[in-house]
């Protein structure tokens, strides 16, 4: 069984557009800005009207090998810094109105980096017109006398334009001056609209230009628009509905729903293609302009709200790229020339596009922050997607290759790729700043440049021939003008219709009876005749006199007339005289008025440019005031917790240290009840041993029976055994302990003591010292002995002992030296710095003797010949008369003098 196939659905076919096996590179120019100073450093070079030099600047080095590299590039035309705005317009802009009229699209852009006069090329300045206004006034100029009245061209939202009738069109423009939907510009026979005064005399009219193919057989309109693309966004400057974006809002209650300091956002527009393939802005507002004064009033109204910032290299730097289309409707009259055609497919739309691009720039030299970043970066975005546009274009061309041209990347190539796909000539002027400063960047706006001019674009087909015969509207208006003078004849006769004064004189004179004679002897009738002729002349002679009269009348009152004319004539002449004189006065004064009027323009505008600044600072310190709220805000949130953070710390610290103290009290007790009892335990096998040791030296003494022996045992340690209390000390160690023995000491090396010399000493040692009577002491000179350290003390020495005693793990006291140096403190005190310790340790060392083996167990005798001096010194028993403690408990050699 055969399965169903869905069949994908046509694409539809392109339409096809007549075009032209002939293609023209890309139009590049170049124009050099002055410098700012004099005497600044020039990098840029004017070798000829098509060629530039560019010299490295000095500290700059392009090879390997250190030299300076000098590098030369040709356009279609270079601009040197004193080439006016008019001899610009005329090689760069002029051809492009020229195809404009004729129904053909064009693009001019302006492209370089930021602050080398791209913005004054295309808008230009008072008195200096740019590429934008001029562009309007030779427009207007060539097409003024064939314009249709306004509303007969309609634009429709799918970028295309329809014709309505009279009555349309008339009801349309009652509507909007009703509504007040589109400003007009008010007109006089004898007067040009008043315009603002930055932009009043942006061209002068003995300046203006005309263009000779305009066909007199066509009525033209001209629609206007501006765009820009900000962040990667399009933006409709002539959105009216932007200019109230922060005016407060009210409800029915009368109350603001929203803020002054509130604002909404404008938004965006989307491009689309129409049925020809064509990009176009969606949604954008085309105005309807009748005047260039009209059509450069809606984009000045329209510049003040593009993107600009101050910025280290430029004081009003573009953040955008800004697009203004002029878009020309023009349709054929019909045959009698009479009245335009009602056919839509007649109707022939071009449009030029006036692109002024925004710089590219580096952020490290204009010293961007934020936004400004942000609006860099998105800048340098778009002006690379156009690089890489131009060079698949190039590579496409060159290279027979077919690779997709990346349009859609960016808005600006996705607005213009149908120019370059054949829809008209593309011009760009590479605007240069000649500072050392920019040397890098114009290096490779210069390789754009270069490149761009490899380009080719198709050249675009001449519009379709209607088909009517010529001279259609000039016939028309030849005849009627004859008609309207046949009819002024017909309606107002001079010279056969008009009854002379002879007629009127007749009128006036009494008539003639009848003349009919019917009887040759008739009487009656010729004297009747007789009669009214006679009466007839006598009236004219009358009316003759008076006539007379009238006429020397008149004569004397024509000459009298005469007379008072010469008299005025004279003074007519003398006050011409004095006109003459006013009038110069006149002169000088609209002179004066004049460079008045330039002065106060050149003030309002350097005012408009410090109120754009005084704005910028203001945002740059609303939003700076903010951060530094916040941060503030941050700061104290953060002081708050680190204060409950200490407070808590100190808690738990507290209850630690308590709870700490508590175990140590504790288990020091518990150590010195242990250390006690061993020591009492250690003391009693000692003085069994000394008792058993002296009964063996005594010599002839008998030996007691055992049981007489342990009864004189016990009554001896009953008289010389001390009570426990007075044998252990009061305390393990009433000095300050040092750190514990595991510690490594300060100095680990064990020498001398430096003490024998000159220095002072504090000998500290505590109440609680016990004297063990050994041979060896410590002995200092010039020591201070304390049993608590005072600052007085230590105020005259130089060195610090401290005497410690400690039971050892064996049970045996041991005593330590610890050494330090005396210095002071920054407060005025002083302070003891740890930096030795001696050990002195006393240990019973086991002496070995020459004794027999008792069968009877009793014990050895101590007859023992030592030969070792070191063991007997430290053994030397000496037995003294009065010892309650019997011969051999104390020693009582003379102490050694050492260093401690």
């Amino acid at each position: 069984m055969n399965r169903h196939v869905k069949g994908k659905t046509p694409r539809r076919p392109h339409p096809k557009k007549p075009t032209s096996n002939q293609k023209d590179p890309v139009g590049v120019y170049c124009r050099v800005r002055p410098l700012d100073e004099e005497d600044e450093e020039c990098c840029i070079e004017v070798i000829s009207n098509t060629t530039i030099q560019l010299h490295a600047p000095e500290g700059f080095k392009t090879n390997r090998n250190g030299e300076y590299k000098e590098t030369q590039y040709s356009f279609r035309t270079v601009f040197g810094v004193s080439v006016s705005q008019i001899e610009l317009f005329a090689h760069v802009a002029k051809p492009l109105v020229d195809d404009l009229i004729r129904g053909k699209n064009g693009l001019l852009f302006t492209y370089g980096v930021t602050g080398s006069g791209k913005t004054f090329t295309m808008t230009g300045s008072p008195g200096q017109g740019g590429l934008l206004p001029r562009s309007l006034d030779m427009l207007f100029n060539s097409i003024g006398p064939y314009q249709a009245k306004r509303c007969v061209f309609k634009t429709d939202d799918k970028n295309g334009m329809e014709i309505q009738n009279e009555v349309d069109a008339l009801l349309e423009r009652q509507k909007r001056e009703n509504n007040f939907i589109q400003p007009t510009v008010p007109k006089t026979p004898f007067s040009r609209p008043k315009l603002d005064l930055e932009i009043a005399d942006m061209i002068k009219p003995e300046k203006a230009h005309k263009s000779d193919g305009v066909d007199e057989d066509s009525s033209y309109s001209v629609f206007v628009s501006y765009i820009e693309i900000y962040n990667n966004y399009i933006y409709d400057l002539l959105d009216e509905t932007q200019e109230d974006a922060i005016k407060p809002k009210w409800n029915d209650g009368g109350t603001q729903v929203r803020q002054n300091t509130e604002s909404i956002p404008p938004q965006s527009k989307t491009l689309r293609e129409d049925h020809n393939h064509n990009m176009y802005v969606a949604g954008c507002m085309e105005v309807e302009v009748k005047s260039a004064e009209e059509a450069f009033q809606v984009f000045w109204r329209a510049q003040k709200k593009r993107k600009v910032a101050n910025t280290r290299l430029n004081r009003e730097s573009s953040r955008s790229h800004s697009v203004f289309i002029i878009k020309l409707a023009q349709v054929p009259l019909d045959a009698d020339g009479d009245t335009i055609l009602q056919d839509k497919t007649q109707v022939t739309v071009s449009q030029l596009c006036l692109v002024d691009l925004a710089g590219s720039e580096r952020t490290g030299r204009t010293g961007a922050e934020g936004i400004r970043i942000r609006e860099a970066g998105n800048i340098n975005q778009s002006l690379l997607t156009l690089r890489t546009c131009i060079e698949i274009l190039r590579e496409n061309q060159m290279c027979g290759t077919n690779k997709m041209v990346p349009y859609r990347d960016s808005k600006v190539t996705h607005l213009f790729k149908n120019y370059f796909d054949g829809e008209g000539k593309v011009r760009m002027v590479v605007c240069v700043n000649p500072k050392a400063g920019d040397y890098e960047e114009t290096l490779l706006v210069m390789r754009f440049a270069e490149m761009t001019q490899e380009v080719e674009v198709a050249q675009p087909a001449d519009r379709p021939i209607c088909g009517f015969t010529p001279g259609r509207r000039h016939r028309n208006q030849a005849f009627r003008e004859e008609l309207s003078r046949k009819l002024e004849e017909r309606g107002n006769p001079i010279d056969k219709d008009m009854p002379s004064t002879i007629d009127l004189l007749v009128y006036n004179l009494p008539p003639l009876p009848s003349c009919e004679v019917t009887d040759p002897h008739d009487d009656i009738t010729l004297p009747r005749l007789i009669d009214a002729l006679q009466n007839r002349q006598r009236i004219r002679h009358m009316m003759i006199e008076e006539y007379s009269k009238a006429a020397i009348m008149m004569k004397s009152m024509l000459q009298e007339m005469e007379t008072n004319l010469i008299s005025k004539e004279n003074v007519i002449h003398q006050q011409n005289g004095k006109l003459v004189e006013k009038d110069k006065i006149i002169q000088s004064n609209k002179t004066e008025i004049e460079r008045l009027e330039k002065k106060t323009k050149t003030q309002e505008h350097q005012i408009n440019i410090l109120q754009k600044t005084t704005k910028i600072y203001e945002d740059d310190k609303c939003s700076l005031q903010q951060e530094l709220e916040t941060r503030e805000q941050r700061l104290q949130r953060e002081q708050c917790e680190k204060r409950r953070m200490e407070q808590r710390m100190q808690g738990v610290v507290s209850d630690t240290q308590h709870k700490w103290e508590k175990e140590c009290e504790r288990r020091v007790n518990a150590m010195q009840i242990e250390m006690q009892n061993k020591l009492w335990v250690k003391n009693e096998k000692l003085k069994q041993l000394k008792v058993i040791l002296t009964e063996g030296k005594t010599p002839n003494r008998p030996i007691p029976p055992p049981r007489q022996i342990q009864q004189q045992q016990q009554q001896q340690q009953q008289q010389q055994q001390p009570s426990r209390e007075e044998c252990l000390p009061a305390k393990r160690s009433a000095s300050p302990s040092p750190l514990p023995v595991t510690t490594t000491p300060v100095r680990p090396l064990h020498r001398r003591s430096h003490s024998a010399g000159g220095e002072k000493w504090v000998d500290h040692k505590p109440a609680s010292s016990l004297d063990l009577g050994t041979v060896l002491q410590p002995l200092i000179p010039n020591a201070i002995q304390v049993s608590a350290p005072n600052e007085k003390a230590l105020s005259k020495c130089d060195k610090y002992v401290l005497t410690h005693q400690e039971v050892a793990s064996d049970g045996e006291i041991e005593t330590k030296l610890i050494k330090g140096d005396v210095i002071k403190t920054r407060g005025g005190g002083r302070a003891v710095q740890f930096t030795d310790t001696e050990t002195l340790k006393q240990e019973l060392t086991t002496v070995p003797s020459r004794k027999r083996k008792s069968s009877e167990g009793l014990p050895a005798s101590g007859d023992g010949v030592w030969t070792d001096v070191e063991t007997r010194c430290s053994v030397a028993v000496e037995g003294k008369a009065g010892s309650k403690m019997g011969p051999g408990y104390e020693h009582h050699g003379i102490t050694k003098r050492r260093k401690p």
